[in-house]
């Protein structure tokens, strides 16, 4: 009986292994479920798996309702490796502090792939505006509580929580306008209707071009190399430490290890070549990969971060 399991145990193995040589045997669906600039990435990454694996993986935009109709869309299909998504750390951790009754949970519901980018984040102010800097806004915010307002794409977003972290360590009081994506706040802040917009780079790039726009610090661990002369909130606040803003791969749970690791293979080899990398950074996507057991555990590490920030900042469940 024992051989007999070791033999059985043996067969599934192969066949497995097998499965994973064949796959895809036919297109994939890649959704996407981030709005903006991500896009670009999605299909770069597409577009060399469909070189390398021999099918199309086939892009399809599914970014409502902060994208979680496009998760839910994943979380329904099959665990085969033929619907897949890239999501960002709003979609997938920020959720479950922000929506009471979400459909799907961050550990149990998906199948990590690979992380393959950090976003640029960026705080701009009008061009006109008499803030050069988060120092600017810090001290004048000090001295005039409750003048100076800032946007975000809404309430318990990475923007709003590093606000939030900024405000917890300096005691300003400064006015947050959410509002519903990330476009009314760059229209806003043009216009002067906000004194502070917290973006992404990929999004505000032609308004700094037009000089409608500046940046007055930029919202990640390390300068941007494109945009050497901006520095960090961390520079500006010692002990600053943004929230996560990354995005990845994820498939439904359940996914066949083989493939899974077949997968991260190739878009950690898509992503970090020199014409993919280069033309991410372009964009403001900084190329960053790991391996599907990293990725989990990086999730599992965001969760518990920002359970911490939802709940120092008093943000709760809508």
């Amino acid at each position: 009986m024992k051989k007999l399991s070791i033999a059985v145990l043996i067969a599934l193995t192969a066949a497995h292994a097998a499965h994973a040589q064949q796959y895809p045997a036919k297109p994939v669906r890649t959704i996407m479920t981030i709005a903006g600039g991500a896009d670009v990435v999605a299909r770069l990454v597409a577009q060399g798996l469909t070189e390398s694996l021999g099918q199309p993986f086939i892009v399809e935009a599914q970014a409502g309702a902060g994208g979680a109709v496009g998760a839910e869309m994943v979380t329904r299909a099959a665990p085969d490796g033929y619907t897949i998504m890239l999501a960002a750390a709003a979609n997938i951790v920020g959720r479950q502090f922000l929506v009471k009754n979400h459909s799907y949970d961050a550990i149990k519901s998906f199948t990590p792939i690979a992380k393959v980018a950090d976003t640029v984040l960026v705080i701009i102010a009008p061009a006109n505006s008499p803030f050069n800097s988060m120092r600017d806004v810090i001290e004048y915010a000090k001295k005039n509580p409750g003048k100076i307002s800032y946007g975000t794409s809404g309430i318990g977003t990475n923007h709003h929580l590093s606000a939030e972290v900024i405000r917890m360590m300096t005691g300003i009081d400064w006015v947050h306008v959410p509002y519903k994506g990330g476009p009314p706040v760059i229209t806003d802040t043009i216009t002067g209707q906000i004194q502070v917009g917290f973006s992404i780079l990929a999004t505000i790039s032609p308004f700094l071009k037009s000089g409608k726009l500046k940046m007055i610090a930029v919202n990640n661990a390390s300068r941007y190399p494109l945009i050497p002369d901006i520095s960090t909130v961390a520079e500006q606040l010692p002990g600053y430490e943004v929230p996560p803003g990354w995005m990845g791969y994820l498939g439904p749970a359940g996914m066949p290890a083989a493939i899974v690791q077949r997968l991260n293979s190739e878009i950690v080899r898509i992503m970090n070549s020199p014409d993919v990398r280069g033309k991410a950074a372009n964009i403001g996507f900084i190329a960053s990969t790991n391996t599907p057991d990293a990725f989990a555990a990086m999730i599992k590490s965001n969760l518990a971060v920002m359970g911490k920030l939802v709940k120092a900042a008093g943000i709760q469940a809508e």
